[in-house]
């Protein structure tokens, strides 16, 4: 029924204060330059920058810092630690995957909590809100590329230490004098493991066990043991490994830094002068005029003023066919113009572009930490300290108590804590969420969070609004009535219908506003506007109070009667949507509009039916018209007359009953029971800034088939979890139990770690593909 917008005041706590706060407050874009897990290489040094404050809950702030080597849950360990001792931090927020660290604290303290990060042998980067690879930067895809990036290590280290470390085996196979192998070995360890035993150090100093440490501890543990080829040979296997690693872990970090270069970097602007000229996005304000030639890429969102061509959605909404494009449509950032060539009014600045908003959105999802994630964290701090004592244990037991050799058992302790580091397990999740998250955006699905992801394998109930969601949204008005009881005037009724329409937003009020504007019906003066939520709207005109609503309005007010009933029943078994004028004492006139069904949504109910997922439309509009459309999509149960609260009601009471509920509306007028539903859908996202910040997935489009590809690719995203969980376990569990029976040895104990977090990388980025 006609209303105007209402803001989404309800909106739930939690939904409030998703991802712990930093919605809100991310100041940092991932960084783009590659980085080693686990054994990064040094970085240049720490670039410092201004950032303006950002206030926090009681007057502490929030910032944001960047620290390029910060890439595994060895990173976030050390700094937990160093921080726990600091009185001004009062918490942290780690995002791995996008290496930036969010600190909030008290004033003042920035300058310490920058000193302490480089006690650890980080480079800290605090970005200024604007600068480049800030969310605030005027140009996404310019700012990934100036982005800072981390000095290559040179390779030749590695190509020496390699060779050195091969000649040191060839000598103890050849028997080679002692000091030959040793010397080899040592000079291996010297080409590429400084950097290890340097971080390994540091994180013993600040009592953290992380895999920099034990790696020291192992390597130390066999030259002490006189194991020279295999010291060696460890340490330069340990370096390959996790540089091949960093490279997987760059691919999935990338995934959506693509999204930022979907833009290009200048357009081509009008002049005040008439001249068009190339200009960088960010000095490209809105009401600026930009000119796209065939084949370009649209740099920012803004309405066609001239020519028309066509135009390929795909990298926003996934959509496979192209869109024409005339005169007054939108455009927007990152899609591609086809043949023809226009001229067109930006609407939004580079930082506020619906691609801008799906960056965003997109990173601060992957800042949310799934249940999965939460899961696997706790039992990774529990893991290391629990294998670190079995070592400890495997060394000093059988030798103390059982007249075991000292130096066989203490080589396999050694073996032991190479496989204690979780790394494998831990940065398998991140990388399966982000993996799902970015290929879920490529298809014009943004989800706002990996605990959205996981729960939407167990939707069992969908509630759909009806207009715009089921229908296209855009009824028409198909009869004009006088009320045969009412001596009114044709054109006074219309006028009065078409000045109340004209002030509300529904698009049942903006069918009759249209089409009274198709006529030449002038508005008049219009005060006291209010709308009536489920009901309708209520204004006065030249002194005289007038409603525009439905049946339930003209119920309320007390002016129903057999023969309105009788005209109101014919017209809505017909599917139409019937509008009545009302003045202080009768009904005056009927408008009946009727919308059209998506093509669509049929296949969307189908595939859902197919799926398992229960389906019910919940709407505003009257019992029949609901019935009549739901029946012809195939919806399994109706609700008309439904208002704000009775949606809020129906989605409470199916979450009672043990359903996990997701509702589907256009993120506005729905907000309670979007709010309240387990997961809520916008629909038609695209360009509405609104739906993309308060729903917990939306659809960039308004196709409803989106729901069931969401469904799969949550099924598949919780398969390659559980996948990931069982390998890395799996696999050190086999190791630890080769090592216990003398099989193991350290190569191979690094192959299991560090093989372990390449498979569960690779695996977790075939979600990329789906």
């Amino acid at each position: 029924m006609p209303h105007a917008s209402e803001a989404n005041a309800d909106r739930r706590e939690e939904l409030e204060t998703r991802a712990d706060g930093h919605h809100r407050h991310a100041h940092a874009h991932a960084h783009a330059g590659a980085s080693r897990c686990c054994a990064s290489a040094h970085s240049p040094a720490p670039v410092q920058m201004q950032l303006p404050p950002s206030e926090a809950a009681g007057g502490d702030v929030r910032t944001a810092i960047r620290i390029m080597q910060m890439d595994c849950p060895t990173e976030e360990a050390l700094i937990r630690t160093k921080f726990s001792r600091m009185t001004d931090v009062r918490s942290m927020e780690f995002n791995l995957m996008q290496r930036v660290l969010t600190v909030v604290h008290a004033p003042g303290a920035l300058d310490s909590i920058l000193a302490a990060l480089r006690s650890l042998d980080f480079s800290p980067e605090v970005a200024e809100a604007g600068s480049p690879g800030s969310p605030g930067s005027a140009n996404s895809s310019t700012a990934a590329q100036q982005l800072p990036q981390a000095a290559p290590k040179p390779w030749w280290p590695l190509a020496v230490a390699g060779v050195a470390a091969a000649a040191s085996e060839a000598a103890g196979w050849l028997g080679a004098p002692p000091w030959m192998p040793a010397g080899l070995a040592i000079l291996a360890i010297a080409s590429c493991g400084l950097t290890t035993y340097r971080k390994g150090w540091l994180a013993l100093r600040n009592g953290n066990l992380n895999i920099n440490a034990l790696m020291s501890i192992a390597v130390t543990g066999a030259l002490l043991l006189r194991q020279w080829p295999e010291a060696a040979m460890v340490m330069v296997l340990f370096t390959v490994a996790e540089l091949i690693e960093a490279k997987s872990l760059d691919r999935a970090r990338h995934a959506i830094q693509g999204l930022m270069r979907l833009t290009p970097e200048q357009a081509s602007v009008q002049q005040p002068d008439g001249e068009w000229r190339l200009t960088d996005l960010g000095m490209i304000a809105p009401g600026a005029r930009v000119r796209v030639k065939p084949g370009e890429r649209i740099a920012l969102d803004g309405d066609i003023v001239a020519g028309r061509s066509s135009v390929d959605q795909a990298p926003i909404t996934g959509e496979s066919l192209p869109v024409d494009k005339t005169v007054g449509d939108a455009v927007f950032a990152g899609t591609i113009n086809q043949a023809g060539s226009f001229d067109y009014r930006v609407t939004a600045a580079a930082n506020h572009t619906t691609l801008a908003r799906i960056i965003h959105a997109v990173e601060e999802a992957q800042a949310t930490k799934a249940p999965t994630q939460r899961f696997v964290d706790r039992f990774a701090r529990v893991y290391t300290p629990l294998v670190f004592a079995v070592a400890l244990v495997v060394a000093l037991v059988p030798p103390l108590f059982f007249g075991g050799m000292w130096q066989a058992w203490i080589y396999k302790a050694l073996v032991m804590l190479v496989i204690a580091c979780p790394c494998a397990l831990v940065i398998s999740t991140p990388v399966t969420i982000v993996s799902g998250l970015a290929a879920a955006a490529r298809k014009g699905i943004l989800i706002k969070g990996g605990a959205y992801l996981e729960q939407g394998r167990k939707l069992s109930r969908l509630a759909l609004d009806k207009t715009g969601t089921i229908t296209h949204g855009k009824p028409v008005q198909t009869e004009f009535a006088l009320f045969a009881d009412a001596d009114a005037d044709a054109a006074r009724c219309r006028t009065l219908a078409a000045s109340l329409a004209a002030r509300s937003d529904h698009p049942v009020s903006m069918a009759i506003a249209s089409a009274a504007k198709n006529d030449g019906v002038a508005n008049v003066t219009v005060d006291s506007f209010e709308a009536l939520a489920g009901r309708g709207i209520r204004a006065e005109i030249d002194g005289a109070r007038y409603w525009l609503g439905n049946h339930r309005l003209v119920e309320e007010l007390g002016r129903c009667s057999p023969s309105l009933e009788a005209r109101l029943d014919a017209l809505e078994r017909e599917g139409k949507t019937v509008v009545l004028l009302i003045d202080a004492q009768r009904v005056l006139a009927l408008f009946a509009v009727a919308d059209t069904v998506k093509e669509t949504s049929r296949a969307a109910i189908a595939e859902l039916h197919r799926a398992g997922v229960g389906t019910a439309m919940l709407t505003g509009d009257n019992p029949h018209t609901a019935a009549a459309i739901a029946q012809h999509v195939g919806i399994d149960e109706a609700r008309g007359n439904q208002l704000p609260q009775d949606k809020l009601d129906a989605i409470a009471q199916w979450s009672a009953d043990g359903a996990t509920v997701g509702m589907v509306g256009d993120g506005i007028n729905d907000a309670p029971a979007l709010a309240r539903a387990d997961i809520g859908f916008a629909m038609g996202a695209m360009g509405t800034g609104t739906a993309i910040e308060t729903a917990d997935v939306a659809l960039m489009d308004d196709d409803l088939r989106k729901i069931p590809l969401f469904i799969r690719l949550s099924k598949a995203t919780h398969s390659v979890l559980v996948q990931n969980i069982a390998l890395a376990l799996g696999i050190k569990s086999v190791f630890l139990v080769l090592t216990l029976m003398g099989l193991g040895t350290m190569w191979m104990a690094v192959f299991a770690d560090v093989g372990a977090s390449l498979i569960v990388v690779a695996n977790g980025l075939r979600l990329l593909r789906k």
